[in-house]
């Protein structure tokens, strides 16, 4: 028997029950994307844009480095995408990374505030500096993804091992730049509703933080060199060797790395920074450093110049005078070819070589730096 045809009130129907859907589905990405736009950021105008552009790091409209970083390596017969895709790496845990909660310090600890130096590593580049007595959050990324979208983009391997709300009160935020994996939108207005602490950040940066309701009595902006004390601290920008950008405009903000210093104690920040002769400098006028955080990964030899090899974080710590050096840019998210564990274990036997002073806490972990946990390869179990 043959089908019965459809009428003309049918056909209508379907018509429109299509474009409902359509329309439910172009509604529901608008809704998906709706803060897409803010998560982009800010552009440099008026007295902020004249500021940057008296600044020496800033030429023909853009941020540079102190030396040529723009071009990328080549390697005939490689092909970038499909080692993304297919590639063979083992980019991810097999296993939930271990968490720990770091507590408030103890009674001891508290009383002997004046010379306290203890590093918390929340995982990727987020962590908190406690220094004689004041707290310090270096690029606090929260969100699930690192990404202007909650939906693409590089998802979180672990959880966050604290809530935001579980934070101590801050005397200090610093950013090191504004590419997505460092800056977070939903983190920053988290803080600015439930902390008081000033954001410092590089020169350009405080665009972004004035289009997601930062107040501005709360962004310090600084170039390489320039220096802003709050609470007994002086902090410092100072140089580093990358690049910046939120969309498809490069190198409109700037980037640093940090040196936190109290009335005796003192920390570097590497930011994320491809090896470079400025290490040395930074060493000579503000080292020695009880402590390091030294990028270690999302490296590859398609972009040697603006992420460090493991290798190479050893040879920045050595030029900065460092002490203890606790590796950080790692085992969060997904953003190179490596192997997820990969960037900690060339580091370990890198430290080991070289009679290096190393702590590999898991994210949440208190480090006290003048006692740190042996290395015992925790990582090892889950990769």
């Amino acid at each position: 028997m043959a089908p019965a045809k459809r009428t003309d009130g049918q056909r209508s129907l379907g018509r429109r029950m299509r474009g409902t859907a359509g329309l439910a589905a172009l509604a529901g990405l608008a809704w998906v994307a709706r803060d897409v736009p803010a998560a982009l950021g800010g552009r440099l105008a008026g007295a902020r844009a004249e500021r940057a552009a008296r600044s020496p790091q800033f030429r023909d409209g853009t941020f540079h480095n102190q030396a040529d970083t723009r071009t990328m390596t080549a390697e005939p017969g490689r092909n970038l995408v499909r080692e993304l895709i297919f590639g063979k790496q083992k980019r991810r845990p097999t296993a939930p990374v271990p968490l720990l909660r770091p507590g408030t310090p103890a009674a001891a600890d508290t009383a002997g505030a004046a010379d306290e130096l203890n590093i918390i590593w929340y995982g990727h580049a987020s962590a908190l500096i406690e220094i004689e007595g004041r707290r310090v959050l270096l690029d606090p990324v929260w969100s699930d993804r690192c990404s202007p979208s909650g939906l693409v983009g590089p998802r979180r391997l672990h959880e966050p091992p604290v809530r935001l709300d579980e934070l101590p009160p801050l005397d200090a935020i610093l950013i090191s730049h504004d590419h997505y994996d460092h800056l977070d939108m939903p983190t920053v207005r988290a803080l600015v509703a439930g902390q008081s602490a000033p954001f410092v950040v590089p020169l350009g940066v405080g665009a972004h933080l004035d289009r997601w309701g930062v107040p501005a009595e709360r962004i310090i902006e600084l170039d390489w060199s320039e220096c802003h004390r709050v609470d007994g601290l002086e902090i410092t920008a100072t140089a580093a060797q990358h690049f910046s950008g939120r969309g498809l405009r490069r190198d409109g903000t700037l980037w640093s790395s940090w040196v936190v210093a109290g009335a005796r104690r003192k920390v570097f920040y590497t930011g994320d920074s491809g090896y470079f002769a400025g290490y040395a400098a930074i060493g000579a006028e503000h080292g020695p450093f009880d402590v390091t955080l030294m990028q270690i990964g999302a490296y590859d030899r398609a972009w040697p110049t603006i992420h460090m090899f493991p290798e190479e974080a050893v040879d920045a710590h050595l030029d900065l005078r460092g002490g203890l050096f606790i590796p950080v840019h790692w085992a969060t998210f997904n953003l190179a070819l490596h192997d997820w564990s990969e960037p900690v274990d060339r580091l370990w036997a890198e430290a080991k070589a070289r009679d290096i002073r190393l702590a590999v806490p898991r994210p949440g972990e208190r480090v006290v730096v003048d006692d740190p946990p042996a290395v015992d390869g925790w990582w090892q179990s889950v990769a």
